[in-house]
């Protein structure tokens, strides 16, 4: 990879992380501001500070400094109860709601990205989805097919090579993108879809495993668009096929209709989120062969973005960011110490204890860790990024 394509797409990393954490901190320093907390300090990138850009209005400084990878709001006593304008003399509830408002504003920021991206105009294939191959003994095989064939005959059970795939658990499929999609909202349920088969319109069962084969998807089938071929290689395989629907829709939807989209979207990322996380973690992954890694890194993501917008353009990117702002806000709000969720853990101990606080020493020092610990995560996945990059 040359430079140019690496300073590339560091920018264009920079460009979508640096804005979602400044909205983040944003939203501290707003229910900051609104509960008379103190806010001493609100930075964009982290230290040390670009000289001369530093402001001062009211009692709060406001500063530009020369780490580009995010921003900060610096409160008064976050773990210290002893100046009343602190956050920690704050009452419980004003602190949960400091520390939850920065999940909240990346959580309503990817739903705006989203409604954005869905009024973008999008050309949406209609090339379909037909199943090519069925692998022996896969759920596919074995699949229950329910309904009548045309002359009136049962059909043959199991999935079978030419059947084309109209709905998946109700959502309307139109090409083989749209199937992998809906097939992966639903893994490790016996899925109801609707097939094509000879232009009898039947009822398919089938069973969408977390660990299947290697080479195998979840339910055993391989799919691609309907196509005609004019010759056979040396291993039998079709050449010279040509898409019998090369057909597109341009797609867009006015506000009204893109914010109930934009939610539904946001609730299929979270599941497609935990059916990924309970693949990775459960000690396989999708049953494609792929050698991705489980987890990236920003140097990872930076070339995962500039490939984004080399395959499918800037509205993907509008996508990406909407991703990226949701994934911050929920790696927030996990309970872990330094982040946001560790701190609102520190508060729900408290109201456990009756009331009684951790020491502010002790609460320092457990965030102090976590922070340690996560820059030593980063620093690694960060090495095998590159590794993986160069090699």
């Amino acid at each position: 990879m040359d430079i140019l394509t690496v300073l590339r797409n560091g920018g264009l990393f920079l460009g979508l992380l640096v804005p979602l954490v400044v909205i983040h901190e944003l939203g501290h320093f707003l229910a900051a501001k609104a509960f008379g907390i103190k806010v001493l300090e609100f930075g964009v990138g982290f230290p040390p500070r670009i000289k001369g850009a530093t402001w001062k209005r009211g009692e709060t400084e406001y500063t530009l400094n020369w780490l580009p990878i995010g921003g900060f709001v610096r409160l008064l006593g976050e773990e210290d109860p002893s100046d009343p304008r602190s956050l920690a003399a704050a009452p419980r509830w004003k602190r949960l709601t400091v520390m939850f408002a920065g999940v909240f504003m990346n959580i309503v920021l990817a739903i705006f990205l989203l409604a954005v991206g869905f009024m973008i105009p999008r050309e949406r294939s209609l090339a379909l989805a037909q199943v090519t191959q069925v692998a022996a003994g896969s759920p596919a095989a074995q699949a229950e097919i329910t309904g009548e064939m045309r002359n009136g005959a049962v059909p043959a059970q199991g999935l079978q090579p030419g059947d084309i795939v109209m709905r998946v658990e109700g959502r309307e499929i139109k090409n083989t993108s749209e199937l992998i999609y809906a097939n992966r909202l639903h893994l490790g349920e016996t899925q109801s879809w609707v097939i094509n088969r000879g232009g009898s319109i039947l009822t398919a069962h089938v069973y969408a495993r977390w660990h299947p084969p290697t080479g195998q998807g979840p339910t055993g089938i391989r799919v691609g668009a309907p196509a005609t071929c004019s010759g056979l290689d040396d291993q039998g395989n079709p050449t010279g096929c040509t898409p019998l629907y090369p057909y597109t829709e341009t797609v867009w939807y006015w506000p009204w209709n893109a914010v109930p989209k934009a939610f539904e979207s946001l609730a299929d990322t979270v599941i497609l989120t935990k059916n990924e996380l309970q693949v990775r973690f459960g000690g396989g992954g999708g049953g494609s062969g792929d050698s991705e890694p489980a987890f990236q890194g920003p140097v990872g993501i930076a070339d995962t973005t500039g490939a984004i917008v080399d395959q499918a353009g800037w509205r993907a990117l509008v996508e990406l960011a909407a991703l990226l702002s949701l994934n911050l806000g929920v790696f927030n709000a996990l309970p872990l110490p330094m982040l946001d969720g560790g701190r609102m853990f520190f508060v729900f101990v408290e109201i456990l204890r009756g009331g009684r606080r951790i020491s502010p020493e002790k609460e320092a020092l457990v965030h102090f860790a976590g922070f340690v610990l996560l820059m030593f995560t980063v620093l690694v996945i960060t090495y095998f990024d590159i590794a993986r990059l160069v090699s």
